[in-house]
């Protein structure tokens, strides 16, 4: 089984630090990587699946040097290879705007602004990676402890061919 993983592109090193921290509940299952920017997001995602992994959702600052988050999230939106990718805006500086734009033209799943309550975008996170693992995993059992269990067991009895 290849590993699936959560992609945080944040500029900043403490609170990036503090988002990967927030997330260590999923790491049971889950991996997570950092990027500082657009352009190291898109070379970490590339090495990731050069080596057979997936990344599940990626949570994106809107204000990164160089290419805003908004427009890496409707860059991934767009490409048919990263469709699927579950996008979390987490900022806060992205204007109406930007947002209306994100939602819009990402297909953006969530917007969480700073500062962020950890129980919260834990929540979030919990919601989309399962929504996620019910639309591409082969199998919901190794999620089933980590996130929302008894609506992956519903798929899972639901759907048999989906296990």
């Amino acid at each position: 089984m290849s590993d699936v993983f959560i992609l945080v592109v944040e500029d900043e090193p403490e609170v990036r630090d503090a988002i990967a921290r927030d997330l260590e509940p999923f790491t049971a299952v889950f991996r997570i990587e950092v990027a500082e920017d657009a352009a190291d997001a898109r070379e970490a995602m590339a090495e990731l699946r050069s080596g057979g992994n997936e990344v599940a959702i990626v949570l994106a600052d809107h204000l990164l040097p160089g290419e805003h988050g908004t427009d890496f999230l409707i860059a991934l939106h767009q490409d048919p290879d990263t469709q699927a990718i579950r996008k979390v805006l987490i900022t806060g500086q992205a204007g109406h705007e930007d947002t209306i734009r994100a939602i819009n033209e990402a297909n953006l799943n969530h917007y969480i602004t700073k500062p962020w309550d950890a129980e919260r975008l834990q929540s979030v996170v919990s919601d989309e990676l399962t929504e996620w693992v019910i639309e591409n995993a082969e199998s919901v059992l190794p999620y089933v402890s980590v996130l929302d269990g008894p609506r992956l067991m519903d798929t899972l009895r639901n759907r048999p061919w989906k296990h």
